[in-house]
């Protein structure tokens, strides 16, 4: 250990205080800080904000500038917010703030929350499993490392301050150079199906594709070897299988949809993640994925695939399951979508054009994805760094 620093659990050097429970509403005198505005930063988000009313039982729950809090349950447990003071504001009961006793600055502890070092003690010290809760008892054992010295302990927040600040810029620049690589597919493809020229007729999908498979029992000794396709299964947007196991693997009792190497695969349960595959094997689906055969003479597989993919008919599987009020694409919305269509001939053309572009995108999408990758790798390297008193 460097000398002049300290290892210390946090109940030694800080106290915790849970949050105030009230209703709140859309309007009133204090904002109500409540866990699910912490963002995957750590900070306050600025939107759905929530209101209480002031009075004499707010006095001790309102919050200061640079005020420590830490979400102690739920899908942000663990996550811990540096508050500024945007507007008066108290804080909710599934917080828990953070008093430090000894000379410390918070946005240090602030810094801390994002090491490895901290979340593996976090996920440690949580009870539960579906819905963890890191209570303030669990919170005091929590191990921090840190420079007796407040100057020290300033410099440190200064350096990291300004390799994030340099960090964020670039992954800024990164996210969107990605962006840029899904859109220039995504500009091609509404080209393509938006096109009214000569020779293109207007068709609706029940016009060039079906739905002929039906239910089968994936138990039946002919199905076992078959390998199961489920919404899971598909990468978002980019039409690609992992972790792919057989019905016997699996161990399926519900009912499944049979595909083969025909068909294009369209997961309906939550349309904007865009799980679309084009089937080259046969094999089982899920109940939640309509197998679509492209009609003979009427659009290739490869151009019914695309046409999935496209923002355009992504935008209008969305309207209609909200229209429904679940989140999933029903077969009638499914079939009313129309688009502009060539002839087969011109549609493989397409194809080979949209073939090269895709992977020209997807290629691009990886490298950059590559990047931010070892940029969360560079900013781990850094804290760990930081608070081993090696920066």
């Amino acid at each position: 250990m460097r000398e002049g620093w300290e290892v210390k659990r946090l109940g030694e050097i800080a106290t915790v205080e849970y949050g105030f429970t009230a209703k709140s509403t859309l309007t009133g005198t204090l904002r109500y800080v409540r866990i699910t505005d912490i963002d995957n930063e750590g900070n306050l988000t600025l939107n759905a904000k929530k209101y209480i009313e002031d009075n004499e039982d707010t006095k001790k729950f309102k919050l200061l500038e640079n005020d420590i809090l830490m979400a102690r349950t739920g899908a942000t447990f663990g996550k811990v917010l540096l508050y500024k003071d945007y507007e008066p504001s108290v804080f909710a009961s599934y917080l828990i703030r953070i008093n430090f006793t000894i000379n410390m600055d918070n946005k240090l502890y602030w810094y801390f929350s994002h090491s490895e070092f901290y979340w593996n003690q976090a996920t440690s010290l949580s009870s539960g499993s579906a819905q963890p809760h890191f209570n303030g008892k669990a919170l005091k054992e929590l191990v921090f490392k840190y420079p007796k010295s407040l100057e020290e302990q300033k410099q440190i927040v200064k350096t990291l301050d300004l390799a994030f600040k340099q960090i964020d810029q670039a992954k800024a620049n990164l996210e969107k150079n990605l962006n840029n690589a899904k859109e220039l597919f995504q500009s091609k493809l509404n080209e393509v199906f938006s096109q009214r020229v000569e020779g293109w007729e207007e068709k609706t999908l029940k016009e060039v594709c079906e739905i002929t498979s039906k239910l089968i029992d994936p138990k039946e000794e002919k199905y076992q070897d078959l390998v199961h396709i489920g919404a899971g299964n598909i990468a978002s947007e980019k039409g690609t299988l992992s972790n792919l196991q057989t019905a016997k693997e699996e161990n399926l009792i519900s009912g499944k949809f049979l595909f083969d190497e025909e068909m294009v695969l369209y997961s309906k349960i939550r349309p904007y993640l865009m799980k679309v595959v084009k089937c080259e094997f046969i094999g089982l689906c899920s109940a939640d994925i309509y197998p679509l055969v492209p009609i003979h003479n009427e659009i290739t597989q490869s151009l019914l695939y695309y046409l999935l993919l496209s923002n355009n008919f992504t935008e209008y599987a969305i309207e209609g399951s909200q229209r429904a009020g679940m989140p999933k694409v029903n077969r009638k919305h499914l079939f009313e979508y129309s688009f502009y269509l060539p002839n087969i001939k011109e549609q493989e053309e397409e194809a080979k054009v949209l073939d090269k572009l895709f992977e020209i995108s997807l290629n691009l999408q990886t490298h950059y994805q590559q990047k931010l990758n070892n940029i969360e790798e560079l900013k781990k390297s850094i804290l760990e760094k930081a608070f081993k008193g090696e920066l």
